[in-house]
Protein backbone atom coordinates (compact mmCIF):
# COMPACT_ATOMS: atom_id res chain seq x y z
CA UNK A 1 0.00 0.00 0.00
CA UNK A 2 1.27 3.72 -0.81
CA UNK A 3 0.92 6.09 2.21
CA UNK A 4 0.52 9.94 1.66
CA UNK A 5 3.44 11.70 4.65
CA UNK A 6 2.01 14.36 5.98
CA UNK A 7 3.76 16.98 8.22
CA UNK A 8 0.72 18.99 9.45
CA UNK A 9 3.29 21.80 11.48
CA UNK A 10 6.13 22.07 9.44
CA UNK A 11 9.20 23.79 11.03
CA UNK A 12 10.20 27.12 9.03
CA UNK A 13 13.71 25.76 9.16
CA UNK A 14 12.24 23.01 6.97
CA UNK A 15 10.59 24.67 4.81
CA UNK A 16 13.64 27.22 3.86
CA UNK A 17 15.86 24.06 3.51
CA UNK A 18 13.30 22.54 0.93
CA UNK A 19 13.05 26.40 -0.91
CA UNK A 20 9.43 25.81 -0.93
CA UNK A 21 9.00 29.57 -1.68
CA UNK A 22 10.51 28.58 -4.73
CA UNK A 23 8.28 25.91 -6.18
CA UNK A 24 5.23 26.61 -8.62
CA UNK A 25 1.80 27.72 -7.51
CA UNK A 26 -1.15 25.18 -8.55
CA UNK A 27 -4.88 26.56 -7.90
CA UNK A 28 -8.08 23.96 -8.23
CA UNK A 29 -11.69 25.37 -7.62
CA UNK A 30 -14.10 23.44 -6.24
CA UNK A 31 -13.84 19.91 -8.56
CA UNK A 32 -13.60 15.97 -7.41
CA UNK A 33 -11.21 14.64 -9.89
CA UNK A 34 -9.17 11.22 -10.51
CA UNK A 35 -5.32 11.56 -10.45
CA UNK A 36 -2.52 8.98 -10.91
CA UNK A 37 1.33 10.45 -9.61
CA UNK A 38 3.71 9.14 -12.17
CA UNK A 39 6.05 10.76 -10.06
CA UNK A 40 6.24 11.60 -6.29
CA UNK A 41 5.21 15.06 -5.31
CA UNK A 42 6.08 17.10 -2.66
CA UNK A 43 3.35 19.97 -1.79
CA UNK A 44 2.61 22.63 1.05
CA UNK A 45 -1.13 23.83 1.32
CA UNK A 46 -1.41 27.76 0.84
CA UNK A 47 -5.38 27.92 1.19
CA UNK A 48 -8.27 25.56 0.90
CA UNK A 49 -9.57 22.22 1.95
CA UNK A 50 -9.35 18.94 0.11
CA UNK A 51 -10.08 14.89 1.02
CA UNK A 52 -7.91 12.81 -0.96
CA UNK A 53 -8.97 9.05 -1.34
CA UNK A 54 -6.05 6.45 -2.17
CA UNK A 55 -7.59 3.72 -4.60
CA UNK A 56 -6.61 1.53 -1.93
CA UNK A 57 -6.82 3.20 1.56
CA UNK A 58 -9.30 5.56 3.89
CA UNK A 59 -9.99 9.63 2.92
CA UNK A 60 -7.87 11.77 3.92
CA UNK A 61 -8.21 15.37 5.14
CA UNK A 62 -5.09 18.17 3.86
CA UNK A 63 -5.46 21.95 4.09
CA UNK A 64 -3.78 24.86 4.55
CA UNK A 65 -0.34 24.50 5.80
CA UNK A 66 0.55 20.68 5.38
CA UNK A 67 3.04 19.56 3.69
CA UNK A 68 2.43 16.73 2.33
CA UNK A 69 4.60 13.64 -0.04
CA UNK A 70 2.55 11.82 -2.17
CA UNK A 71 4.45 9.18 -3.86
CA UNK A 72 4.94 7.93 -7.02
CA UNK A 73 2.42 5.23 -8.24
CA UNK A 74 -0.35 6.25 -6.05
CA UNK A 75 -4.26 6.53 -7.78
CA UNK A 76 -6.40 8.78 -6.00
CA UNK A 77 -9.46 10.78 -5.69
CA UNK A 78 -9.65 14.51 -5.20
CA UNK A 79 -12.23 15.83 -3.66
CA UNK A 80 -11.55 19.62 -3.22
CA UNK A 81 -14.08 21.23 -1.03
CA UNK A 82 -12.51 24.50 -1.21
CA UNK A 83 -10.52 26.34 -3.69
CA UNK A 84 -7.00 25.07 -3.69
CA UNK A 85 -3.72 27.21 -3.63
CA UNK A 86 -0.54 25.56 -3.22
CA UNK A 87 3.41 24.89 -4.03
CA UNK A 88 4.17 22.04 -5.64
CA UNK A 89 7.93 20.17 -6.64
CA UNK A 90 7.49 16.77 -8.55
CA UNK A 91 10.81 14.57 -7.41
Amino acid sequence: MLTLLIDRTPSAERLADLAVTEWPIWSCEVSTFPWHYESAETCLFLAGEVVVTPADGAPVSLGQGDLVTFPAGMSCTWEVRQAVRKHYRFD
